[in-house]
């Protein structure tokens, strides 16, 4: 069993049993004793003897029942945050540890629409004794499946937080406005933000991917039409094909292979979409250097480009605002993406 020194939580006279610690963010989150025990599967009275037990050994009650299920009392609020963090530290310190006893093994990340099979091939090839793993991620979990040492290196596209790791540019893809087939620029060779000036686009609740995808604010100063909030792909699909909004993506997001009801048209005059290889700074793992150097090799362009040669950005080097082309990791001072991100190029 893990276990964590109390004074790790300001605790000196005993251990902390991480066990209790994890039941009771899942009991937080759920706000619920009967959801967190079926998501634990454990029974519901033996989860609230082990919460009655976590209170005991803190000397400080962390859970109120109420009618409509549970809620945290002061104590607990003060707890959770860094009850999530203690959880965080002890899983990043087993997965650095089974890294150095297991230097073979490398799990490599990527979003929706982005392809990562000739680097991998290549890796396999290279290392034929190595376990060399692939995961799908949604848009918004590279920099956290990095830190949380699900993956060890990703392939996504920008903007995300970059402080604490490493981020090479593979490539630049122009950007495309997604719009129904039967919408009034459909047909178009190419439409401009003025042509969109009032059509309304989904919103995330990342500031910084709508300040990018929906190229909010605008170059005059002015801000990009609201459209609904949205958390999934298929719900921002599904307002755009019934016509209440319209969206900017990466032109290696095809709408043929989306849905039959949309089209693409290219965007002019806005800066490309970077598509990009993440890793955690400071990790030298052999894996990861050599997947960033097949990556670099053999991920050159969108999967149409790819074919015939490099894209227009292929370098391979990371992209400073304040210096140009580098090859250092992003800066760790700051967690929020700035208002210059670190990868975006000079003008």
């Amino acid at each position: 069993m893990l276990r964590a020194p109390r004074y790790a939580l300001g605790m000196a006279d005993s251990d902390l049993d991480l066990r209790l610690v994890r039941y009771f963010t899942v009991v937080a989150d759920h706000r619920h004793f009967g959801r967190a025990a079926e998501a634990l599967r454990i029974a519901q009275p033996s989860l609230s003897r082990q919460i009655r037990r976590l209170e005991q050994e803190l000397g400080a009650r962390l859970l109120d029942r109420t009618p409509q299920g549970t809620r945290l009392t002061e104590a607990g609020e003060v707890f959770l945050p860094r009850a999530k963090a203690l959880l965080r530290s002890a899983a990043q310190a087993a997965a650095a540890t089974r890294a150095a006893a297991e230097p073979s093994r490398i799990t490599i990340g990527f979003i929706s629409s982005l392809i990562v099979t000739p680097a991998v091939r290549e890796l396999r090839h290279r290392h034929p004794d190595a376990d060399v793993q692939t995961l799908h991620l949604d848009w918004h979990e590279p920099r956290e499946a990095l830190l949380d040492h699900r993956v060890d290196a990703v392939v996504a596209r920008l903007p995300f937080a970059t402080d604490q790791l490493h981020v090479t540019v593979l490539y630049d893809e122009p950007r495309a406005l997604l719009v129904p087939l039967d919408h009034r620029l459909a047909g178009k060779e190419s439409v401009t933000v003025d042509d969109i000036a009032d059509e309304p686009m989904p919103r995330l609740a990342d500031p910084a991917w709508n300040a990018f995808w929906r190229i909010d604010p605008r170059p005059d100063g002015s801000p990009a039409p609201d459209g609904p909030f949205v958390d999934a792909l298929e719900d921002k699909l599904e307002l755009i094909a019934s016509g209440q909004a319209v969206a900017v993506v990466a032109t290696g997001l095809r709408a043929s292979s989306l849905r039959p009801d949309l089209t693409t048209i290219p965007l002019h005059g806005v800066e490309p979409s970077h598509v990009v290889l993440a890793t955690r700074a400071g990790d030298r793992s052999r894996l990861v250097a050599a997947f960033r150097k097949y990556a670099q090799s053999h991920l050159t362009g969108p999967p149409a480009a790819a074919a015939t040669g490099p894209g227009p950005s292929g370098s391979g080097q990371l992209m400073s605002a304040a210096t140009g082309p580098r090859s250092t990791p992003a800066s760790a001072s700051s967690p929020d993406p700035a208002p210059a991100p670190s990868w975006r190029k000079p003008s």
